[in-house]
């Protein structure tokens, strides 16, 4: 196998949601980067997500949050109901003004066309696919990347994004993720005609699960369900005709109008996913950064989807990223800078880039593990203070947690 070597400024390892969106914010700075995918194409998997305020925003930022808007309703509230007593526990308003609250933008946008929003505004050539890294190794400040086909690339700048199971995560001292034990089946229904569902996002609790059933556009209808499976669950493996049937048979009190979108949901857009996260305490004393190597998105903060802030806190981490490299590569610096003064300039940004991200990431991570362990309780305590004590308590941490500003790409 012929090898050959490729040199770049700024190589960022997966084009997930975090290595697009700082891929893209680096463009928008004019500054390029290399995107490095193992598969063929754009992964899609998980069918959708919520986007809330903090990620409008980020979108924003890199300039492709009204395309999406045009393809997604905006949702206007929360209703919260116990499958265990038949009530609803909340309902919590996006849209409310008065007693210091104020309209809240939040959708659910299809993972698919975010990802090609994101990609489409990228120059040709900035993603390289089937670009599967298997070595990483040191030569000076440079580090040189080995990929599966046999080229080698030198890089100034790496950046991993290649989610929970990171090669440059492991490389930085990080562990894999923690499993937390609970799984999620995910699934995406489309009708033919308007479903004529209200855009609001349908949360239930039962014993020992919560699922939710939220509508993407005019004829889409995204729902979830996580649990902690028994031993006996464990037959259910990744069958989704059986995935289905657990579902259904868990949600029979659910109103059959919701139900509905479940059981019209086809098999091969059903997913079942371990749900897994970092510890706080190996963010707060691990190297998010290192030299001229940092990481985001999943292979930095892996979370419970508890607060629907994965992939929000991934655009974050694009614009923060992109706005610091951003002025370590600026044009009037670079022309007169000594290679040695451009790295010191490199790692003090990817330092600072670190130091904005560390706490709002612990933050996110436990209050997500701890909303969802709530949420997801077993035991009767616990059921009853989640469904006649601490609903408001639980749906307010949406709210507070979407509220973040990861600010513009320039900090000017």
């Amino acid at each position: 196998m012929e090898t050959k070597e490729v040199v770049e400024d700024i190589v960022i390892v997966g084009a997930g949601i975090a290595g697009l969106s700082t891929s893209l914010g680096l463009h928008r700075l004019g500054i390029r980067s290399l995107v490095l995918e193992s598969s063929d194409s754009l992964r899609i998997t998980g069918f959708a997500l919520s986007i809330w305020e903090n990620a409008w925003k980020a979108l924003d930022a890199v300039g492709v949050g009204d395309f999406l808007r045009q393809q997604h309703p905006q949702l206007n509230r929360v209703v919260t109901t116990s499958l265990v007593t038949g009530q609803q526990t909340s309902v919590m308003s996006f849209t409310e003004t008065g007693n210091q609250q104020r309209d809240r933008e939040i959708r659910c946008v299809k993972r698919k066309l975010l990802l090609e929003a994101l990609a489409n505004e990228l120059p040709s050539g900035t993603i390289r696919y089937l670009s599967k890294v298997v070595a990483l190794e040191e030569s000076g400040f440079y580090k040189i990347l080995h990929l599966a086909d046999g080229t080698t690339i030198k890089t100034k700048v790496l950046i991993g994004c290649d989610g929970v199971n990171s090669v440059v995560a492991k490389w930085l001292g990080f562990k894999n993720a923690s499993f937390t034990g609970r799984y999620s089946i995910r699934g995406c229904a489309e009708v033919q005609s308007n479903h004529g569902l209200e855009p609001r996002t349908m949360q239930f609790f039962g014993k020992g699960f919560r699922a939710g059933v939220i509508p993407c556009d005019e004829k889409a209808v995204y729902w979830f369900f996580t649990w902690t499976p028994k031993s006996h669950d464990k037959e259910l493996d990744d069958n989704p005709a059986k995935l289905k049937e657990f579902v259904l048979n868990k949600l029979e009190k659910m109103p059959s109008d919701i139900r509905y979108y479940i059981e019209k949901t086809e098999l091969d857009v059903i997913l079942l996913v371990p749900l897994r996260y970092r510890h706080p305490w190996e963010l707060m004393f691990g190297n998010i950064s290192k030299g001229n190597v940092c990481v985001g998105g999943d292979a930095f903060h892996p979370m419970t989807p508890d607060l629907g802030q994965g992939g929000c806190c991934a655009l974050e981490d694009g614009v923060v990223l992109a706005r610091f490299l951003g002025e370590a590569f600026s044009k009037h610096i670079k022309e007169k800078d000594e290679e040695d003064d451009q790295f010191k300039r490199i790692e003090e940004s990817l330092k600072k880039y670190a130091k904005e991200r560390r706490w709002r990431s612990i933050d996110v991570i436990a209050t997500a593990y701890m909303v969802g362990s709530i949420q997801q309780a077993e035991s009767k305590l616990v059921t009853f203070l989640r469904d006649n004590i601490l609903a408001a308590f639980l749906a307010s941490q949406y709210l507070k947690k979407s509220g973040y500003d990861c600010g513009k790409l320039n900090s000017s």
